[in-house]
């Protein structure tokens, strides 16, 4: 009979976990957008975009940010108006959602996440969707569901690129 004495596994050094905050991003965030999108550009999960459009659009973004460091997360929401034969009432589309590689599994996009889905409650929108690349795993969560480009806002659907096989996902509010 061999016996073995039970030894402890070796600690890995933890992460620093950085308290972040959730804010609405500003014009002077736009350098930092684009480098934190850049990442997710290579690998085809997001469009790119010039840090002057991040600055045209700050208005639409929300970005997770510790203090003292950079933006570590952001995700754009862009309201649009029904379209005849769309319903009544504006609907949401949350695009651009990144998190830095290093805070990914902190819970930085959930945070983001809600503060998005409190702000579409907030104006009162309808439904928000959104399209992923990925497996869309935090928006299920959430209670996204699948669902066609037929009920996503038309302008929205017909700007999607059917080459990157994008899945919509949407939710009621």
């Amino acid at each position: 009979m061999i016996t073995a004495t039970p030894r402890r596994a070796p600690l890995r050094p933890a992460l620093p976990v950085a308290t972040h905050s959730v804010r609405p991003a500003r014009a002077a965030d736009a350098a930092e957008l684009a480098v934190l999108s850049r990442p997710f550009v290579r690998s085809g999960a997001l469009r790119e975009r010039p840090a002057s459009l991040y600055a045209v659009h700050a208005a639409d973004f929300l970005v997770a940010q510790a203090p003292g460091c950079p933006v570590e997360g952001a995700v754009g929401l862009r309201v649009y108006p029904a379209g005849p034969g769309e319903g009544s009432g504006a609907v949401g589309v949350l695009y651009n959602f990144c998190v830095a590689g290093h805070r990914q599994g902190y819970g930085v996009g959930a945070g983001l996440l809600r503060a998005a889905l409190a702000t579409a409650h907030a104006r009162s929108l309808g439904s928000l969707f959104t399209a992923t690349t990925g497996g869309g795993d935090l928006f299920l969560q959430y209670g996204f569901a699948p669902t066609t480009a037929r009920s996503a806002p038309t302008s929205w659907a017909r700007s999607l690129d059917p080459r990157r096989d994008a899945r919509i996902l949407s939710t009621l509010l």
